[in-house]
């Protein structure tokens, strides 16, 4: 996994040196994102050699490159710890004042904070009020441990110990050491050596929900078919274009398949090499590809799998259809959504399973992250 950690400018910067030994050695790739008044506690010699990598704090330091966004987009889960005062403040005010607030803004990867400084600060009803609004918007804060402080003070404030911060930070990833196979876009069967049968899927949600599961800690592979749009970081691509090239790249073990991309019904009985004439006019003899998503689930029986359905339908038929289509296709669930959400950024689904149906709407990236979370629990 790949671990931004940001390092504020308070004494507890020391422990962020055993904080990236403790990561790596867990087999994490870390990236240190320092404030300058960080640096004045920890140097950056020490910095880069435990992590491997050069330490930046300069937003106009490769510009051309677009640092900050790099470094937010290619996170699966961003570490600040020590937090400090100012810190929460500016983050809670989306303040981006530095590389490493604006990399941490650019990012739609998880956040966890530690918290550390004086008790007094840490009980101020303004700190409190900043780590209320973090925490209001998904952001996960570390209780701060009580004991020695800086000087003869005692109480809570102190960072907790590394070993504690690795655990938290860790233990809330529901998919850690998971393996997640998501599919997405649409496959074109050939007419000729140029035309093609295809449909209007831009393979979005698909790439949501591999966002979505890269952020809950799973090793993701995303199957893309003839996808446009521009694809996350952090996970590992295949490209295919018709079904048959789909279903060679499915054809391994997971645990969760996602079948998010929209699959041809027909293909062509004999596609034409080269280019057809208008003028001869075309009759198409076509035949119906294979279930894709059955043929995995009766392949695969140890893994979750989970189906989309595309209807016009009412609630109540597009649950109907989506549980017809469970036990049809021998699949954990099926995601019910409609024809208004091709192309859309926001959606609205029905996740069905045997013993349920769970209304999801928002934005794509919402939905995704709601739907991973039942699947960890479906896993669980």
């Amino acid at each position: 996994m790949r671990i931004l950690l940001g390092i504020t400018g308070g004494i507890a910067a020391y422990k962020a040196a055993n904080l990236i030994r403790g990561l790596s050695e867990l087999g994490h790739e870390v990236t240190v994102v320092p404030t300058e008044n960080a640096l004045r506690f920890i140097g950056k010699p020490t910095l880069e050699a435990l992590s491997g990598h050069a330490i930046e704090t300069d937003m106009y330091q490769d510009v051309a490159q677009v640092r900050h966004v790099e470094l937010g987009q290619q996170a699966n889960l961003i570490l600040i710890a020590p937090a400090t005062a100012s810190f929460l403040a500016r983050f809670a005010a989306g303040i981006a004042d530095d590389l490493m607030l604006n990399a941490v803004l650019a990012s739609n990867a998880p956040v966890i904070v530690c918290p550390a400084m004086h008790t007094e600060m840490w009980l101020n009803p303004a700190t409190q009020a900043n780590v209320a609004t973090l925490v209001s918007r998904g952001v996960r804060v570390m209780e701060p441990a009580s004991g020695r402080l800086t000087g003869d003070d005692s109480g809570p404030g102190r960072l907790p110990e590394v070993a504690e911060i690795i655990e938290f930070a860790i233990a809330g990833l529901p998919l850690k050491g998971k393996h997640v196979i998501v599919t997405a876009g649409g496959t074109r069967e050939p007419i000729d050596s140029v035309r093609y049968i295809g449909n209007s899927s831009s393979g979005r949600m698909g790439i949501e929900l591999a966002k979505a599961a890269r952020n809950a800690g799973a090793q993701v592979s995303l199957i893309a078919a003839n996808i446009d749009l521009p694809l996350p970081k952090g996970i590992a691509v295949t490209h295919v274009s018709t079904v048959d090239e789909l279903e060679l790249a499915m054809d391994r073990e997971c645990d969760v398949m996602i079948m998010a991309a929209a699959v041809s019904d027909f293909r062509v009985q004999n596609p034409y090499l080269g280019k057809l004439k208008r003028s001869n006019g075309l009759n198409l003899e076509l035949t119906p590809t294979k279930d894709l998503i059955a043929n995995y689930a009766a392949n695969h029986p140890n893994s979750i799998h989970i189906a989309f359905a595309l209807a016009e339908e009412t609630k109540e038929r597009l649950i109907e259809i989506a549980r017809g289509k469970l036990w049809d296709k021998s699949v954990t669930a099926v995601i019910g959504n409609s024809f208004e959400a091709l192309g859309n950024k926001d959606t609205l689904v029905q996740f069905v399973t045997k013993d349920d149906a769970i209304e999801l709407s928002g934005s794509k990236a919402e939905v995704s992250k709601s739907i991973l979370e039942l699947v960890s629990k479906l896993i669980r």
